[in-house]
C-alpha cells in the first residue's frame, strides 16, 4: 500500500511521485493533468485534481520558469468600459515586456469550460479576471501550479483569499447623489446594476446614503435595476420619465445607462440638463462627447489596471504575500449634463408650475 502523505493527522505537501502512487497512475499521467494537457480521461484527471488539492501539492520547487505572459478573463470585451480597462492593462504589461492573452467570459461571468486546461497549458505569470468569477476547483488547480489570480472590478463578492481591485463605489454613489441634492434637486431616480455584483450594491448603497444624510425618504419607485446595458438605460429612463410625479434628475450608475437616459429624454421631449439632469458612472471616453458633455463619476482604470498588473507580477514572485482588496479612489467630474432643476415640471405630460 502506498503511504499517505497526510497520515498521523498532520498534513505535508506532497510529492509528484506521492500523488502518482495515490492515484495508481504513472508520474506521466499527473506531469499531463499538472501541465493540462490531454490523453487522460476525465474519471482519471478529476480523480488526480482531488488529490492534489487534499495534499497541497505545488509546484513551487519546479525549474520550468512561467512564459512571460498575462492571462486576462473579461466579461463583456465589446462594451466601452471593457475596452478602456483593456487597452490600459496592455500598455501596462507592455511596459514590462509581458505579453497578455485575452479570453471572453460566458453571459454568467465564468470561463469556458476547456479554459482552464489552455492556461495551464501556457503557464503565465498570472491572471487577472475583469468582471468575472471563476470557481473554487479552478481556483485550486491555479494555485498548485503557482499560478496567480487577481480579480479586478470583481463579479460577486470575492473571497477572502482572493486578492480584487475595484473603485471607491459607495463613495462614487454618494458624491454623485449629493451634487443632484446640493443643486437643488429632492426626486431623483437611480438606474442600478445587477443584485449580484459589489460594484453595483456599494453605488446604490452610497446614494442611499446620500438621500438620507439630506433627510430625503428614498422611494422605491425611483430604483431600477439593470445589467450595465444601454438598452438598460434607456428603458428604465423612459419608465423613470414615464411616472406621473417624474424625478428631476437621475444617477445612472453606468455611463452607458446615462447615455440611454438622454435618448429616452429626448423621445419624451425633455430637454437636459433644462427638464432632466443626469450623472453617469465611469468617465469613459464617450461621456465628454455625449450632448451635452456627460457629469459623471471618475473611475481610475489605468490605476486600476497598474495595480492588477503590479500585484499579480509580485504574487507569481511572492507566493505568500499578504494581501486585501485594494480600492481606487473615485471623483465627481461636473460638466454639462446637471443643473439646478426646472421652475417647472412635467406631470402626466404636462407643464406645471413650480411657484
Amino acid at each position: 500500500m502506498p503511504s499517505d502523505p497526510a497520515a498521523d493527522g498532520v498534513r505535508s505537501r506532497a510529492t509528484l511521485s506521492e500523488v502518482a502512487s495515490l492515484a495508481d497512475v504513472s508520474v506521466s499521467t499527473v506531469s499531463k493533468v499538472l501541465n493540462g494537457r490531454s490523453g487522460v480521461s476525465s474519471e482519471t484527471r478529476q480523480r488526480i485534481e482531488e488529490l492534489l488539492q487534499d495534499h497541497q501539492y505545488n509546484r513551487r520547487a519546479a525549474k520550468q520558469q512561467p512564459a512571460p505572459l498575462l492571462e486576462v478573463l473579461c466579461y463583456e470585451i465589446d462594451s466601452p468600459f471593457a475596452s478602456d480597462l483593456l487597452a490600459s492593462i496592455d500598455q501596462v504589461a507592455r511596459r514590462r515586456r509581458i505579453g497578455m492573452v485575452l479570453t471572453g467570459a460566458t453571459e454568467r461571468h465564468l470561463p469556458d469550460p476547456s479554459w482552464v486546461d489552455d492556461v495551464l497549458r501556457r503557464r503565465p505569470v498570472g491572471i487577472i479576471l475583469v468582471a468575472c468569477v471563476l470557481p473554487a476547483k479552478d481556483q485550486q488547480r491555479l494555485r498548485s501550479r503557482n499560478i496567480p489570480l487577481v480579480m479586478l472590478d470583481p463579479a460577486g463578492n470575492p473571497g477572502p483569499d482572493v486578492p480584487s481591485i475595484g473603485s471607491a463605489d459607495w463613495n462614487g454613489g454618494y458624491l454623485a447623489t449629493r451634487h443632484l441634492i446640493e443643486l437643488g434637486h429632492r426626486r431623483i431616480g437611480i438606474i442600478t446594476g445587477p443584485h449580484d455584483m459589489l460594484a453595483s450594491t456599494a453605488r446604490l448603497s452610497g446614494y442611499r446614503a446620500a438621500l438620507d444624510s439630506a433627510g430625503i425618504v428614498s422611494d422605491p419607485e425611483l430604483i431600477r435595476p439593470g445589467e450595465f446595458h444601454h438598452a438598460d438605460g434607456l428603458a428604465e429612463g423612459r419608465a423613470l420619465l414615464s411616472l406621473h410625479d417624474r424625478p428631476s434628475a437621475i444617477f445612472a450608475s453606468s455611463d452607458l445607462y446615462a447615455l440611454g437616459v438622454y435618448e429616452a429624454a429626448r423621445s419624451l421631449g425633455l430637454t437636459i440638463p433644462g427638464d432632466l439632469s443626469v450623472v453617469g458612472y465611469d468617465d469613459l471616453r464617450i461621456a465628454q462627447w455625449a450632448g451635452p458633455a456627460l457629469t459623471t463619476i471618475h473611475v481610475p482604470l489605468r490605476a486600476m489596471a497598474e495595480q492588477a498588473v503590479e500585484l499579480v507580477t509580485r504574487l507569481a514572485d511572492e507566493p505568500d504575500l499578504a494581501f486585501t482588496r485594494i480600492e481606487i479612489d473615485t471623483s465627481l467630474v461636473v460638466r454639462s449634463s446637471t443643473a439646478p432643476p426646472s421652475t417647472a415640471r412635467r406631470v402626466g405630460g404636462a407643464k406645471v408650475s413650480n411657484g
